[in-house]
């Protein structure tokens, strides 16, 4: 079974997402849409896979926004695109946070700017718990979900939706695919200048995180687990 890794930035990691797919017997194959270079300038020339090409697909986050096209140029159009024909193939797509938000809006829903950001670890309230636990998970994103019609919301914050189901596929506006390593890089590329600014002191964050570990990648992989067996198998 073939899983296309979407990775937007140089620093996201499938971490124990990714370890738990391959567990399950899937061969990922990842690409990386703007290099290291370009981190400052997203705007860059890419060209999706074939959405007919793989079994899976996992899409992850972004520090931009899905409708900021002027900063991310033309390759999100691409992306949406991919979500887009693998949700009419029948394809599962996991999309986590950024990519929890593209798959809303290739379906229909849209994307807009978050009453307030949520960064830190945090508790989710959940209508699914076996599917997906309270938590806390991992959180960093300005930017909600508005969703499809027909999407199914599974869990929420005060803040907007965290969780949905579309057919086969799952968004999720955290990180259940976190590690302290993402987090230190993260801080290092401005997120530590974001966490001041919005009252998170991002040494606290680092602590928790590696804190968090064990516990957080044992919730990630049942997660995937759930994706697998309760969403993406589904046949109706």
């Amino acid at each position: 079974m073939r899983a296309l890794v979407v990775l937007h930035e140089h620093v996201t990691e499938p971490g124990p997402v990714g370890d738990r797919l391959a567990e399950r017997g899937y061969e990922l194959t990842s690409v990386t849409v703007v290099p290291e270079a370009r981190h400052r300038a997203p705007g860059v020339d890419f060209t999706f896979p074939d959405a007919a090409d793989s079994d899976l697909i996992v899409s992850f986050g972004a520090p931009w926004s899905v409708y900021d096209e002027a900063a991310v140029g033309s390759w999100i159009s691409g992306e949406l695109g991919l979500l887009r024909d693998a949700h009419h193939l029948g394809i599962p797509v996991l999309g986590v946070c950024f990519g929890a938000q593209a798959l809303a809006a290739a379906l229909g829903g849209s994307v807009e700017a978050a009453p307030r950001p949520e960064i830190g670890w945090t508790a989710i309230m959940t209508d699914t718990p076996s599917v997906i636990p309270q938590g806390p998970w991992f959180q960093w994103h300005f930017d909600r979900c508005v969703l499809p019609p027909g999407a199914e919301e599974l869990a929420r914050t005060d803040v907007g939706p965290q969780a949905f189901r579309y057919g086969r596929s799952l968004g999720v506006q955290f990180h259940p695919e976190i590690t302290p390593r993402m987090v230190r890089d993260w801080l290092d590329l401005g997120g530590d200048e974001q966490c001041v600014r919005h009252g998170v002191d991002p040494r606290e964050l680092l602590a928790r995180t590696e804190a968090m570990e064990p516990a957080a990648h044992a919730r990630a992989r049942r997660l995937v687990d759930r994706f697998l067996d309760e969403v993406a198998h589904a046949t109706d």
